[in-house]
């Protein structure tokens, strides 16, 4: 299980890996994205990354970048700073 599933609708990520990335805790995960505290970016790979997603996810000046397969298994992860502005 890695906390990511894929559905009718796009990827479900559990919201205790967001907590962890962003020293949250998981139960402020849903608000903080209601309020547009963290974002989110998927972009589907093409070419030599077919059948690959990046899922990028933003809050306040950190983000976090998963590379996931089409069954939602995680291949890559990274955090890093970003340039974002703080909200």
């Amino acid at each position: 299980m890695t906390g990511i599933s894929v559905g009718d609708e796009g990827f479900v990520i559990e919201a205790q890996i967001l907590a962890d990335a962003f020293h949250l805790q998981a139960a402020e995960v849903p608000l903080q994205m209601k309020d547009g505290k963290i974002t989110s970016r998927c972009e589907k790979g093409v070419d030599a990354d077919a059948g690959r997603w990046r899922l990028t996810f933003f809050h306040k000046d950190r983000a976090l970048r998963l590379t996931v397969d089409a069954a939602g298994e995680i291949l890559a992860r990274a955090s890093f700073d970003t340039l974002r502005p703080q909200r």
